[in-house]
């Protein structure tokens, strides 16, 4: 990895780790409290999706009337201490709780952006299906996972699972290389907003393995070969490709640019300056 790499890298973890907690008032109640920021990838309970709504017509910023989706989730845990604005992770994807105690349930509706339906395998659920559920992570409390934004990059597939012993081995298929290329052994990956440890990386896929606790607390368990996931891998990973991108071009424009320059000495007769300083052992 290049120097740009670890230095984005260090930027980002001290981005993360240095943030301080900051109070706002609930519009619900008027109590000050806790801003929450990120998540850890510890779900907290399994919701049941109560309704997914497209084509609703939703009032926008300026009167006008948009059409949009809206899910709306059944779960007690999220819902406690929850405030319109309140960021929840359904299935890893960061969302905004829009109305609370719908009918008098511990229900509450979310709206999903189009960006959020290309993304995520939300678009997809239906009527009673499980959910992940995590309320967002306060700055002062404990994170026994790793920082999770709820920023889903892509989905993945079930290709394959097997047991061995009392855990469950999961193969996830990655269409996308670039998004495989931030996966790696040993890794942090949240998958449908699970925190979890890759165990080995192939040119198409990744291995995980579930814990007998794990498998009955998040819906991994519970899905079929060939459904999608909904998959983040670690942001430092994100940060770190994105700078050694930047390098590697940098460094195939440099290369072009000598090669010019040696075209045109050799056709001017001329030794270039760096050939020069190679021959005198100075480079």
């Amino acid at each position: 990895m290049s120097t740009r790499a670890f230095v984005a890298a260090a930027v980002i973890v001290h981005g993360i780790m240095s943030f301080a907690p900051t109070s706002i008032t609930s519009p619900r109640t008027g109590r000050a409290q806790t801003r929450r920021h990120v998540f850890s990838g510890i779900v907290e309970e399994m919701g049941n999706v109560v309704s997914l709504e497209h084509d609703k017509e939703m009032t926008m910023w300026d009167g006008s009337v948009g059409r949009g989706t809206e899910l709306v989730v059944d779960g007690p845990v999220a819902s406690d201490g929850a405030y319109i604005g309140c960021s929840i992770a359904v299935n890893g994807v960061c969302l905004t709780a829009t109305r609370l105690n719908i009918d008098g349930e511990p229900w509450f509706s979310l709206g999903l952006s189009p960006e959020t339906l290309r993304r995520t395998n939300l678009g997809a659920v239906k009527t009673g299906d499980p959910v992940n559920l995590e309320r967002s992570l306060a700055a002062d409390g404990r994170n026994s996972g790793h920082y999770v934004q709820g920023h889903v990059d892509g989905t993945g597939a079930v290709r394959k699972t097997w047991t061995e012993g009392d855990s469950l081995w999961v193969e996830i298929g990655v269409a996308d290389p670039d998004l495989l290329a931030c996966i790696v052994p040993k890794g942090y990956v949240a998958v449908d907003g699970t925190s979890l440890t890759v165990c080995d990386v192939t040119s198409e896929s990744f291995t995980l393995m579930l814990i007998e606790h794990t498998q009955k607390c998040v819906v991994l368990p519970l899905r079929n070969v060939g459904d999608a996931v909904n998959l983040e891998v670690d942001v430092i990973a994100k940060y770190a490709r994105r700078s050694v991108g930047d390098f590697e071009a940098l460094t195939k424009k440099v290369a072009a640019l000598e090669k010019r320059l040696e075209e045109v000495a050799e056709a001017a007769g001329c030794i270039p300056f760096y050939d020069m300083r190679e021959e005198e052992g100075d480079a």
